[in-house]
């Protein structure tokens, strides 16, 4: 259909193409929930993933379990919503107080390709679902 539709979806497999390169170097991204790291399975972004919504942790709990993984830089990837925003902020900030670097490159550019149409990263596999039925073609999947 539209080439602009598959240059969309071209860019969004180069960017999840990026995520899993820096997940498979061990860098750990931290999500909302426990579908934001199923949608990320699906999409096969696999390592190590943390829920700050997971057993009621506190925003300290959270700085504290990326503390303990002793690396120099995670990956934020919360949703796009008004919630979503504040969350990346306050991490951002408390991740600069324990000297890791918080990567807010995949969480920008995702926002810029899909935040008017996806809110949440739940939301990001039917999305690319939808991409690939509007332009009649899966270009994940050429063989």
């Amino acid at each position: 259909m539209s080439t602009s539709q598959e240059r969309k979806l071209e860019t969004i497999q180069k960017l999840l193409d990026d995520l899993k390169k820096e997940l498979s170097k061990g860098t750990p991204v931290v999500v909302e929930g426990q579908k934001d790291i199923e949608t990320l399975e699906q999409l096969e972004v696999i390592g190590d993933i943390i829920s700050i919504k997971t057993s009621g942790k506190t925003t300290l709990d959270v700085l504290s379990e990326v503390g303990n993984l002793e690396k120099s830089e995670v990956i934020l990837l919360l949703d796009f919503d008004e919630h979503g925003r504040k969350w990346t902020n306050l991490l951002t900030r408390g991740l600069e107080g324990i000297r890791v670097k918080p990567n807010l490159v995949f969480w920008r550019r995702l926002m810029s390709l899909v935040g008017r149409d996806v809110k949440d990263i739940e939301g990001l596999s039917s999305y690319i679902q939808t991409l690939k039925r509007r332009i009649g073609k899966d270009i994940f999947n050429v063989e």
